[in-house]
């Protein structure tokens, strides 16, 4: 199913205790993803929450810096030079701790 058409996918609701679903990322950053995982990047990625962080790219396909998304259209994305990353996908995993922490108010721990 094309998540970028589902209704649904944007208002994903995560169970915290789903760690499933980060391992899961956490292995494989660039897929492929399980239906459930592609619902759960889609919620991260386009579900309306303020603050949303991601990713800005300093030196296309070699570093990135964390930067998040404004509380209000058109005020401007911050990025933090200081949170700077060298590996894509340390930065994806990054990211996607505290994607998961804003939508659970809990950090992600695993084993």
């Amino acid at each position: 199913m094309d998540h970028t058409s589902d209704p649904n996918a944007a208002r994903y609701v995560l169970d915290p205790r789903r760690t499933d679903l980060a391992r899961e990322f956490r292995q494989c950053i660039r897929g492929p993803h399980s239906e459930e995982l592609k619902k759960l990047l889609h919620r991260m990625r386009w579900g309306g929450f303020p603050g949303r962080y991601l990713l800005a790219v300093l030196e296309p396909g070699r570093r990135w810096a964390l930067a998040q998304m404004p509380d209000e259209r058109g005020q401007k994305v911050k990025v933090f030079h200081d949170v700077v990353f060298d590996s894509l996908d340390e930065a994806e995993w990054h990211v996607f701790r505290l994607r998961w922490k804003a939508l659970t108010a809990s950090e992600l721990k695993l084993d």
